[in-house]
């Protein structure tokens, strides 16, 4: 028995699973020498680069190697001088071209996306050798003929053969013609590689030649006419040139190759690693196999672990957890409902990771590292196991004792099975407290009631079971962790019809200490069962409560969105409108200038007087939907009263009644003519109702350089933000601070992406270490 045992977890399938995915011989022949290690950074870096293969993979769909063959050989040739034949030249370059396409499929992944150190690494060591690939391709042609431009004087040797051989058909040609009755075919065909005609035995002495071949009835001669003999001499001597020419030139192709076969020997190295790892990644694609972690302690923790060989549409996935203090798993239930396959599913997982294959399982399962996988695993399913059965066990037993330690994995399969019932469940405890005290981790399969005794009693033994559903009497081949097996002879006996005064009667025959063990198995039982319903209902709840978030939320942000592109589409309009009476205002007021400065006499009080009413009117009438109406319209407003007016979210004052419930207003630098409906009215103090009425320009002492913003929602900060911005800008300042506290962020980011969009807003920045640091936005205003 080897330190890892192979043949009963059927590690060779899978190896020749992952075979049949690889694209070369060189790939293959990585996998067949594929084999476990114990060192921690080995595995991992076979892992590692595995996983960046996986990426690779999944990055470009696939990578192809195509060309890619065994030179190995033809390089040994070639540096003993021998020389190369027109394939093994064409197999150099294909190998060469196909470290040049790995390479540049490498190269085109996203390396800050993806770094795949490793296998860059390896890449970037491939020698392009294109110089010499050209050279190869560029004398023989993918028929694997050396081509005409391989040289000139190739090239004039089959110039002068394509003419020696149109000669020669001409003559043929001309042969037939005249003597069609000494023929028995009118046809040109080749003996021995001299050109030929089949002519009838009765006119050999007539037709006149060289008869080179006869048919089997003696019937037909294939003759040479003399005229052509020359010519059929002159082409055998061409041949035996472009034969000579041609090697000659495979000599100096051959002696390329072996001064680069240092280079070639290191890329084929390298290319059939990189085959091997490709044919790893595919077989994880095809599977949905992950990498596994790589414990530091004793632990198996597998999720949904499935074997490999099992059809994924019908395996039952598991979960196995194995860690210290915990040392043995004790599998139990009925016959073919999964232990054998709960064994050999972690046995493989083990053997798998230690060789750097992805394991099927979900991701996040961690597995040790182990010195030694041994499993003494039976197959057989017949209930007449003799007593050479048990000697075999037995002998694979002793055998694995003596060559563990306490860093192996022990895979036991019916342990103590084929003896007396008594007996073997003594030895079988015995030989799991042997290996326990070594400091190994065991798992093993068993009937026997005595050991889920031995498993629920010692401190680092732990029950398992494989589930059997009673009311269909199937195994539902799922494994329970920390429950054992329950004996269910009684209970399908019921099912399928056995007297309830026979049970009754079996049941009297059990010991006390068997019947409460059945009673305690069946209240683990259905406790776990219950709590598994309670863990899918709250599974199912949490998901719907998570989907109802994502709802709302999304919701919401819609909503925001849309409520942002509002506001900003109405102070877009605003902004528009304010515009144009600047403009006719300004043209209004330059038509003034200009026209006192003409004629000064001239001007008349009444055309004043009807200029300063064109000025007033330069803001057209806003209806308000109702919605936007002050709630404060029946007030009674004066000149000197601030207001707020809505539809541009300005504060300004009353300078004069021009009407009806009509006013002038001043709202900074502009007059604006508006009706009462559409103002607001502000407390103020009486003292400011006497502001020139000229202009308007709101101290810098009225507004603070700072706005505090920390405990308001994200829409209210807006709010007072937008109508602090504007008052700061008419107070002239050129630097504001917008405090909002460090807290979530999300106060922040909503401030700055409103100051993102803002017209008045020049740049921002988060504050310096004297300024309040991130917790603060310093705005430059424009």
């Amino acid at each position: 028995m080897k330190q890892w045992t192979e043949r009963p977890l059927e590690f060779n399938q899978i190896r020749q699973m992952v075979e049949e995915l690889a694209t070369s011989t060189l790939g293959k022949e990585w996998i067949s020498q594929m084999q476990p290690s114990t060192e921690r950074q080995t595995v991992q870096l076979w892992l590692d680069k595995t996983e960046e293969a996986m990426v690779w993979l999944r990055m470009k769909g696939e990578i192809s190697l195509r060309g890619l063959v065994d030179i190995r050989p033809s390089l040994k040739r070639a540096e003993l001088g021998g020389i190369l034949n027109e394939e093994e030249c064409l197999g150099v370059a294909g190998t060469i071209r196909a470290g040049r396409n790995a390479k540049s499929s490498l190269r085109q992944v996203d390396i800050e996306k993806y770094e795949l150190p490793l296998l860059r690494q390896m890449t970037e060591a491939i020698e392009s050798l294109e110089n010499l690939e050209h050279t190869l391709t560029d004398s023989i042609d993918e028929q694997e003929i050396v081509r005409d431009s391989a040289s000139p004087e190739l090239s004039r040797i089959r110039r002068q053969m394509e003419t020696t051989r149109a000669q020669i058909q001409s003559n043929l040609q001309q042969v037939l013609r005249n003597k069609q009755k000494m023929l028995q075919e009118a046809i040109i065909t080749q003996r021995f590689d001299r050109y030929v005609i089949p002519v009838k035995s009765e006119y050999r002495v007539q037709f006149g030649g060289i008869v080179h071949d006869q048919s089997a009835s003696g019937a037909t001669l294939f003759m040479e006419p003399q005229s052509v003999v020359p010519l059929n001499n002159q082409l055998r001597e061409l041949e035996l040139k472009e034969t000579r020419e041609v090697e000659r030139i495979l000599a100096e192709l051959t002696n390329l190759i072996a001064e680069q076969a240092d280079f070639l020997r290191s890329n084929i190295d390298l290319l059939g690693e990189i085959d091997f790892l490709l044919a790893k990644a595919r077989f994880a694609h095809r599977h949905k196999a992950v990498i596994p972690n790589l414990a530091t302690q004793r632990t198996i923790s597998l999720r949904k672990a499935r074997h490999p060989l099992l059809d994924p549409k019908i395996a039952v996935p598991i979960d196995v957890e194995l860690s210290t203090p915990i040392q043995a798993l004790l599998i139990t239930g009925p016959n073919t409902g999964g232990k054998t396959v709960s064994l050999k599913t972690v046995g493989l997982a083990a053997l798998m990771a230690q060789c750097g294959l992805p394991i099927l399982a979900e991701p996040e399962s961690t597995i040790s590292l182990f010195s030694g996988i041994f499993a003494d695993i039976g197959d057989e399913q017949s209930i007449e196991q003799s007593l050479s059965t048990f000697s075999g066990h037995m002998t694979n037993i002793i055998r694995i004792l003596s060559q563990m330690d306490s860093d192996s994995l022990i895979l036991f399969d019916e342990l103590g099975a084929g003896t007396d019932p008594t007996e073997g469940a003594a030895l079988a405890i015995s030989i799991l407290e042997d290996v326990m005290e070594r400091g190994a981790t065991v798992m093993a399969t068993t009937h026997y009631s005595e050991l889920k005794v031995f498993a629920h009693t010692h401190p680092h033994a732990l029950n398992a079971s494989v589930e059997f559903d009673v009311e269909t009497l199937r195994p539902t081949y799922r494994l329970l962790i920390g429950v054992p097996g329950k004996s269910n002879a009684f209970a399908i006996s019921r099912r399928l019809g056995l007297s309830l005064e026979l049970i009754d009667a079996a049941e009297k025959h059990l010991s006390p200490e068997e019947r409460d063990l059945e009673e305690m198995i069946a209240t683990l039982t259905a406790e776990r069962k219950a709590a598994e319903e309670t863990l899918k209902e709250a599974m199912k709840l949490r998901e719907e409560a998570e989907s109802m978030h994502a709802e709302v939320r999304t919701n919401w942000e819609r909503f925001e969105e849309e409520k942002i592109q509002l506001r900003e589409k109405a102070r877009q309009e605003a902004r528009r409108i304010v515009n144009r009476a600047e403009q006719e205002a300004d043209e209004v007021l330059k038509e003034l200038r200009e026209w006192a400065k003409l004629r000064p006499q001239d001007l008349k009080e009444h055309e004043l007087n009807e200029m300063r009413a064109r000025l007033g009117k330069v803001v057209p009438e806003m209806k308000l939907p109702q919605k936007m109406v002050s709630k404060k319209k029946e007030e009674k407003l004066e000149v000197g009263d601030e207001v707020y007016i809505p539809s541009f979210q300005q504060k300004g004052f009353i300078v004069e009644e021009v009407g009806n419930k009509e006013f002038q207003v001043q709202i900074g630098v502009l007059k604006m003519k508006l009706k009462a409906n559409q103002l607001e009215k502000r407390e103020t103090p009486k003292q400011q109702t006497k502001q020139p009425k000229a202009t308007f320009v709101r101290s810098n002492q009225d507004v603070s350089p700072e706005l505090d913003l920390r405990g308001k929602m994200v829409e209210e900060a807006i709010q007072e933000i937008d109508q602090y911005l504007d008052h700061s800008v008419l107070a002239g300042y050129k630097q504001i601070h917008l405090i909002h506290g460090k807290g979530t962020g999300a106060l922040r980011t909503g401030v700055q992406n409103f100051l993102r969009r803002h017209r008045s807003v020049k740049s921002y920045r988060l504050g310096a270490i004297g300024e309040g640091g991130s917790g603060v936005t310093v705005v430059e205003l424009k």
